[in-house]
């Protein structure tokens, strides 16, 4: 690589771009105090220009570094800028401070956290006044503000105390107002009836105490893992997959519970273990979900799904007689599905749901709740849910491979994917293709492939389901093959 290109791409790496959630970086290196605040002028900008500063914005934050010193910083951009703002007083999770925009009715809301990324990252998130993830034209406009000579200049701030002095920095205990929602949307009567046993991981995050909260009382025990703050979240990442919940699975088994649940760094994503120990994947517990939405809450409406989600909910749908609204990649289109097409469920293969009647935005600690709802009112395990629904729809079995690259090749494969439409991918014939976001070939015997290049990373991530692992695994290297990944 030249000199020049590669001091064109750091210039790039440096500069503040906000991606599928929010602007997210290393602390100390781009995650700085200055642009920190340089960010939160920019959102103060936008906000004005909405109309909505009177109506003033909710300040949340994780458990991560600074996390509460940086929030800090934004509400004193924000009374700086002449809007007013509720700073949470402590630790709060994504979707809690999203509720807090809908229950207070303000303009908005800046979420201080890097979710599941590395401990080393922090981020910053807007979410808008409808309490769901930014589109990509307001996180858009909030970039064009970054480059104006109001957020060049010295930002404008109005310390913490004289804000609060003057009214425009308010203490905000959003838990109360979210839980009492939350109860609302439950079923506890059945939730009390399942007496149900279950281990807790919340991954050191932001989640801690809120699904107990819920349960305490209706559950016949709750055991609770990692329920402190540890802002290196354990020497790992507060992830809730397979790799990341060895603790949770082996507390499991030695209690003998029926459920492990497990939430990421900012509550948002859900990780799920059943009685026998087994991980099951965002894909697997969609699923279950919707088809007990369907079956025992009888709710109907569009079902959402991004384009590298799960086609058995489509399978589950049609069996309804109900639409699947397929969205780019991101939950931001989900969010966006749930308001404007009122579909009931809406979720994506990394960990994120809601559902109609909450917020448009990714909630783990519902889609925890929702399942120890499912199987207390059931009264079936997991896996026997599931074994009921590929029985009347079928299997299916899906996975993702991320494929790294150097810069120059991801160029290359770029090129390639850009004319990729084989009649055939391992031996199984093309039926469709899509280009909607990345490459999706839809294979004539109900298995599909996607492809498409990371916004951020050099790198590919390749998404497969098939019918067999032995299916899915045959068409995953003909992928790579073609491709040359």
């Amino acid at each position: 690589m030249s000199l020049c290109r590669e001091k064109e791409r750091k210039k790039e790496m440096k500069r503040i771009k906000f991606g599928t959630d929010g602007w997210r970086a290393v602390i100390a290196e781009d995650f700085t105090f200055a642009n920190v605040r340089k960010v939160a002028r920019a959102i103060a900008l936008y906000v004005r220009g909405t109309g909505l500063a009177e109506k003033g914005v909710v300040i949340g934050y994780d458990n991560r570094f600074l996390s509460e010193r940086f929030a800090a910083a934004v509400a004193e951009v924000m009374a700086g800028s002449g809007i007013p703002c509720w700073l949470t007083v402590a630790a709060t999770p994504t979707p809690v401070t999203a509720y807090a925009v809908k229950a207070l009715d303000t303009g908005g809301a800046v979420m201080i956290t890097a979710s599941h990324n590395p401990p080393e990252y922090n981020g910053i998130k807007f979410i808008p006044d409808y309490a769901g993830p930014a589109t990509t034209e307001i996180t858009a406009a909030i970039e064009r503000f970054l480059d104006t000579p109001e957020t060049a200049e010295e930002v404008p701030i109005v310390l913490l105390e004289r804000g609060r002095e003057q009214g425009l920095v308010r203490d905000l205990d959003a838990r109360p107002l979210y839980l009492q929602h939350l109860r609302r949307l439950l079923d506890l009567h059945a939730i009390g009836r399942g007496r149900l046993r279950i281990v807790l991981d919340p991954m050191w995050g932001a989640g801690i105490g809120y699904v107990e909260e819920i349960l305490k009382g209706v559950c016949s025990s709750i055991e609770v893992i990692h329920n402190h703050r540890d802002v290196l979240f354990g020497g790992a990442l507060p992830e809730p997959t397979a790799a990341e919940l060895s603790s949770l699975r082996e507390m499991v088994l030695e209690k003998k519970a029926d459920l492990g649940l497990a939430l990421d760094g900012d509550a948002d994503r859900f990780g799920v273990i059943d009685r026998g120990g087994e991980y099951l994947s965002p894909n697997e517990v969609l699923a279950l979900l919707l088809y007990y939405l369907l079956e025992h809450r009888r709710w109907r409406g569009a079902v959402a799904r991004t384009l590298a989600t799960t086609h058995l909910l489509d399978r589950i749908a049609e069996d309804y007689g109900l639409p699947v609204v397929e969205t780019p990649v991101g939950f931001k289109y989900i969010g966006q599905s749930l308001i404007h097409h009122r579909s009931i469920l809406g979720g994506e293969e990394s960990g994120g749901m809601s559902i109609q009647g909450h917020i448009p935005e990714k909630d783990g600690i519902l889609a925890l709740v929702l399942i120890v709802e499912m199987i207390s009112a059931t009264g079936k395990s997991l896996r026997q849910l599931q074994e009921e629904i590929y029985e009347k729809f079928g299997r299916l079995v899906s996975a993702r491979l991320d494929i790294k690259c150097d810069h120059e090749k991801k160029d290359e494969i770029l090129k390639r994917l850009e004319g990729w439409y084989p009649a055939a991918v391992g031996g199984t014939p093309v039926a469709d293709r899509s280009t909607r976001d990345g490459v999706k070939l839809l294979l004539e015997d109900g298995s599909w492939i996607l492809v498409r290049p990371s916004g951020t990373e050099p790198l590919f991530r390749v998404y497969v389901e098939a019918p067999s692992r032995e299916v899915l695994q045959r068409l995953q290297e003909s992928a790579k093959k073609d491709l040359g990944l």
